[in-house]
């Protein structure tokens, strides 16, 4: 029913993954990496952000299905200027999909590889594995392309399991009464019950 693109930010390759969702059916559209050519870091942040400008725009040119984003949330790592390159790659690419009305949704790499391998802590291999097994793919995409790829499964298994708990008559016609002993699930403990 829409299409979801995942982004796994660098500031020399951002991961992108495309992915065709019908119900719980995911379906490979599209993955590969945004390259950055220059040492100069404006530069490469107009590269990324012009790179997933046109990505976006041609599937949202020739499709008719809403598209939503999904993108890795930065990590904390042990080098600050790495962190902060990584934080105005993710920045770049925030921006590119928003200025395209795209809802961006964040995931921590520990949530997104226990929604694809069901193990937080998977390696690299594992994950890309998963990800050829779950949208069914004979050639193993770029790592930074499988990263993307994952980031896009993760947002759409949560995003069906949020549909059924919401849309799931047990809780939406429950009362608020304390008379009767019943209550109703807000969207808000939904999502805090799909992050524990």
């Amino acid at each position: 029913m829409s299409l979801i693109i995942g982004i796994d930010p660098g500031s020399r390759m951002t991961g992108y993954g495309i992915i065709d969702t019908q119900g719980d059916k995911l379906a490979f559209l599209d993955a590969g990496t945004i390259r950055t050519d220059s040492s100069d870091m404006p530069t490469r942040i107009a590269q990324i952000f012009s790179g997933v400008t046109r990505i976006v725009a041609h599937y949202q040119k020739y499709s008719d299905k809403p598209m939503h984003a999904a993108i890795e949330q930065v990590f904390m790592a042990s080098n600050p200027d790495s962190a902060l390159k990584l934080g105005q790659a993710r920045g770049a690419a925030i921006a590119a999909l928003t200025a395209l009305d795209l809802t961006v949704s964040e995931y921590t790499a520990r949530q997104i590889k226990q929604a694809v391998c069901g193990y937080g802590a998977a390696g690299k291999e594992q994950v890309s594995d998963m990800v050829c097994r779950l949208l069914s793919l004979t050639v193993v995409p770029q790592a930074d392309a499988a990263d993307g790829l994952a980031c896009a499964i993760c947002h759409a298994h949560s995003s069906h399991s949020m549909s059924k708990l919401l849309g799931n008559s047990a809780f939406a016609n429950r009362s608020t009464s304390k008379k009767k002993g019943r209550w109703r699930l807000s969207e808000e403990d939904a999502l805090m019950m799909l992050k524990r």
